[in-house]
């Protein structure tokens, strides 16, 4: 009997040897770019060093979790740069096999990153919003994991227009980004039959918006600046910058709800979440990271669960063929949202439900009921295939 367990314990070790010398091994990166800019309004909203990278982490666990039992291992190299050392970056990971890269930087950054790489690399988006990386712009070799503005501006629309609150007045920054926002508003708006009936913009003078004297001076300036605006149900903040739109609530002159950038906001993610089993999954991650999840976060984990639900389906890890199949209608992914989220194969867009948050808790999930769609509800959100400008991006099925 003893030599029947030894024999048995040896070939145990030999079959577990074996597999895990014939293991499949995916490779795979989070690139953040890191740029120096203005400090948030409050001191809550800080990011951490980990910000990405923590859901990163729980994103290649929960991978190797499946990974075990299907023989594929799965590894993560993380890279946080400057912007002078993205393309360095992006060459060091190419050079050690590395082709599935997830990358948080700005739109412009991700183009030259895409251009760098090559057809034989696939990026995922997890941070840029820009409608025109969906449109005119799109690369082959990228898709998008993060929501778009227009996703967002959708969202909100749509629910502000379910409230039967249509009368909008807008007030936009003067970045180049709250811009890009403003402009998004304008078209959801016209989407869904809501008006602006007034739009000013807050102009950034450059003050120091974080000190007493700045918090006071903006607190100050905002009721003058609202008052005698046009009859309007709520006032819709446009600040990507986030300059202004915080001190709007309880500082407006007219006693109206305030949306967008502050006050009732258009997320792909807020800690507060708790439905659709996202309690657990809100608890894993406080217990890996110390701290709440946050939007870049949970984009950067989608990312790497979109990768492992196509490595874990085809059996492949090559980046055409993992492209091939999240394109195609047989992908699908859970994500604690309510509903499966998919590809939009026209121009590499992950669908997916935007939550409305008002910081402490979930106020609505859109699409909204009664926006329908001949295909998906979720395309009621963003660009539609009829309003697409991606032309090259050769997915389309």
């Amino acid at each position: 009997m003893m030599v029947l367990r030894t024999l048995f314990a040896i070939l145990c070790v030999a079959l577990f040897t074996a597999s895990a010398a014939s293991a499949l091994e995916v490779k795979s990166a989070v690139l953040r770019i890191d740029r120096t800019g203005l400090l948030p309004i409050s001191r809550l909203d800080l990011p951490p060093d980990d910000l990405g990278i923590a859901g990163g982490t729980l994103g290649i666990e929960d991978n190797q979790t499946t990974g075990r039992f299907i023989g594929v291992d799965f590894t993560l190299e993380t890279r946080a740069v400057p912007p002078e050392e993205a393309e360095a970056a992006l060459d060091e990971l190419k050079a050690d096999g590395v082709e599935l890269i997830v990358v948080m930087a700005d739109a412009s950054t991700l183009s030259v990153l895409s251009e760098r790489a090559g057809p034989d690399v696939l990026l995922l988006n997890a941070t840029a919003r820009d409608g025109a990386l969906r449109n005119a712009e799109c690369r082959a070799n990228v898709l998008h994991v993060a929501p778009s503005r227009a996703m967002l501006t959708d969202a909100l629309l749509q629910f502000l227009v379910w409230k039967k609150w249509p009368r909008l007045f807008l007030i936009h920054g003067s970045h180049p980004e709250d811009g890009l926002l403003a402009e998004s508003y304008r078209a959801s708006a016209a989407k869904f039959g809501a008006s602006i009936v007034e739009e000013r913009e807050f102009t950034d003078t450059g003050g120091a918006r974080r000190t007493d004297t700045g918090i006071v001076q903006v607190q100050r300036q905002l009721p003058v600046f609202t008052q005698r605006a046009e009859e309007h149900d709520v006032v819709v903040a446009a600040d990507e910058a986030d300059i202004f739109a915080a001190y709007l609530p309880y500082h407006v002159w007219d006693a109206r709800p305030v949306a967008g950038s502050a006050g009732l906001r258009p997320v792909s993610w807020h800690s507060a979440h708790e439905a659709w089993g996202a309690t657990q999954f809100q608890r894993r991650f406080e217990r890996l990271a110390g701290r709440g999840m946050r939007e870049e976060d949970y984009q950067v984990w989608l990312a790497l669960r979109v990768i492992g639900e196509a490595v874990t389906r085809t059996g492949k890890a090559d980046p055409a063929s993992l492209r091939t199949y999240v394109l195609s209608d047989s992908f699908e992914l859970a994500a604690f949202k309510g509903q499966k989220l998919t590809f939009r194969p026209w121009n590499g867009q992950l669908r997916q439900p935007i939550l409305l948050t008002n910081r402490h808790l979930t106020v609505s999930v859109s699409p909204q009921d009664g926006f329908l769609h001949q295909t998906s509800q979720l395309d009621t959100l963003g660009i539609d295939r009829p309003e697409t400008a991606c032309r090259d991006f050769q997915g389309d099925n």
